[in-house]
Formats: C-alpha cells, sequence, structure tokens
C-alpha cells in the first residue's frame, strides 16, 4: 500500500507527549491518505508501552525501533527509509510543533503544478516558547549559519518540514542533516519555501539537547556543509537531438541518483 504523505517523528523518551500529539496528527489529518511513523530512539522511558497501546487504536500509525541510540537525524532517515508516502512531513514528537500546521506545511507540494522544482517546505516558528536563553543561542546560530550558507531561511532547526520523498532520498546523509535541510537540497537545484508555523510549550519531559551541545557539534557541521556547497557544481543537463546521428544521452537531472547513508543506523520495525 502506498500514501500521500508520511508523518515522520523522530522520538526519544516523549511517554509523556507522544500520545496527546499522534490523537491530534490523527485528528488534523483525517481527511488525508497519509501514515504516521514514529521512530523510538532507544527511549528509556514508558514510550514504547504508549506506542504499543496506541497502534490497537490507529491503524495507520507505524513504529520503528532502533536497538541503541543513534540522534534524531538518524531517526528521521530511518522512518524516511520505511514511508510508503511521496510527500514527507516531519515534526518533533515533543508537542511543541503543533499538528495544525501540517495542513499549510503541506499546501504547496500538494498543489504545486507538474514539473514544479519546490524540494523543501521549511516552517519558521512565530512566537518561540522556549527559554530566552535557547532563543538567543537559536538566533546567533541561525544568523551564522545563514550568512556562511546563503540559505534563505531563518530557522532551519524547526523540526516541521515537508519534502517529495525522492528530493531526500537524493541528498548525502551525515548526522545532524535536519538542521542543514535548506542548504543541502538547494544545494540540489531544488527551490525552498518557508511557511510561518506556530510553537508550543514543552508539556513534559526535557529536551535531549542543550545550548553547548548544539553548539559544539554544529560548528564542525556547518563548515563542512559549507565544505560541500562550494564542492557542487550544477550541469545544464538536455537531450542531444536524434538528428545528430547519435544516440540521445539518457535523461540525467541534478537530483538523479541515490547516495547511501554514510553509517546508517541498524533498525527495526517493532511488532508492537
Amino acid at each position: 500500500m502506498t500514501f500521500d504523505i508520511s508523518i515522520v517523528l523522530p522520538a526519544k523518551n516523549e511517554a509523556g507527549n507522544i500520545e496527546a500529539l499522534l490523537l491530534d496528527i490523527s485528528r488534523v489529518m483525517a481527511d488525508a491518505d497519509h501514515e504516521i511513523i514514529v521512530v523510538d530512539d532507544a527511549s528509556t522511558d514508558q514510550t514504547r508501552d504508549v506506542l504499543a497501546r496506541l497502534r490497537r487504536r490507529m491503524p495507520q500509525l507505524r513504529v520503528v525501533c532502533h536497538q541503541s541510540s543513534c540522534g534524531q537525524s538518524a531517526a528521521i532517515r530511518s522512518g524516511i527509509l520505511a514511508a510508503k508516502g511521496r510527500i514527507i512531513a516531519t515534526l518533533d514528537a515533543d508537542g511543541q510543533n503543533p499538528p495544525e500546521n501540517l495542513p499549510d506545511l503541506l499546501r504547496p507540494l500538494l498543489d504545486a503544478p507538474a514539473g514544479d522544482r519546490i524540494g523543501l517546505v521549511q516552517g519558521q516558528r512565530v512566537g518561540r516558547k522556549d527559554t530566552r536563553s535557547k532563543r538567543w543561542a537559536s538566533k546567533l546560530a541561525n544568523r551564522i549559519r545563514g550568512g556562511l550558507l546563503g540559505d534563505g531561511v531563518s530557522d532551519s532547526g524547526c523540526g516541521l518540514k515537508a519534502f517529495p520523498r525522492e528530493v531526500y532520498l537524493n541528498l548525502a546523509f551525515f548526522d545532524h542533516i535536519h538542521r542543514f535541510m535548506p542548504a543541502m537540497i538547494k544545494r540540489e537545484g531544488w527551490t525552498v519555501v518557508t511557511v510561518p508555523v506556530t510553537h508550543a510549550e514543552r508539556a513534559s519531559g526535557r529536551s535531549n539537547y542543550n545550548n553547548f551541545q548544539r553548539a559544539r557539534v554544529g560548528a564542525v557541521d556547518l563548515l563542512g556543509v559549507a565544505w560541500l556547497m562550494r564542492r557542487r557544481r550544477l550541469p545544464v543537463v538536455r537531450d542531444l537531438p536524434m538528428s545528430a546521428g547519435l544516440d540521445a544521452p539518457a535523461r540525467s537531472t541534478a537530483s538523479s541518483g541515490h547516495n547511501p547513508a554514510f553509517g546508517q543506523s541498524t533498525t527495526v520495525e517493532a511488532a508492537l
């Protein structure tokens, strides 16, 4: 079975948030052909127990489990590899990305005419409910990233994203790529669209990251992405007319071909 839309949520220790969030997603997406994939990144709380109970109520829910914690980017990738939808939407499992934003996030892709080159719809949080220090650190990081990469977005770390599955699968994979999706997708010649989205306070649990951890890995990742951006040349591709007397080359595009993951995590789909 295939779907129009696969909604992917990476989750780690979100037992207090995941049930209400999934029920909200199901309500918002009730009229759409969709599946929901939660990737449990080796939670140590009751997240899997909650998901097992919800599967009995939600036939569209699938659960993929990491045997060991591999991080958010790897969890998102596991969900996308398992997905059956042509369009992927992602959001965080902590409840801070309200599902009511999903229709606006998906609309540019669902309404796009044939041949359109939208590769990513990136949410931009309005009225963030994070702590002042987290907002300040994020604003600084986004300013530095935007200045160096020129990706044209002000909030690349927002978990609300939508994109064609095939576009994602043609990106070179690395840890923390979810924070650099706009730059990496533009690198392949696709267009990035931004939409304003709302933000909510975390109702339960705590973040799996702190400002120091983000800064430490972000600096290295930023330099790596900047290097990748400068090493990419997009060819102008056209078919050679048959009248030239030569066999026309196979058509290729800037986004053709599949780049395998570097160090892809081991996953099993849980028989929950």
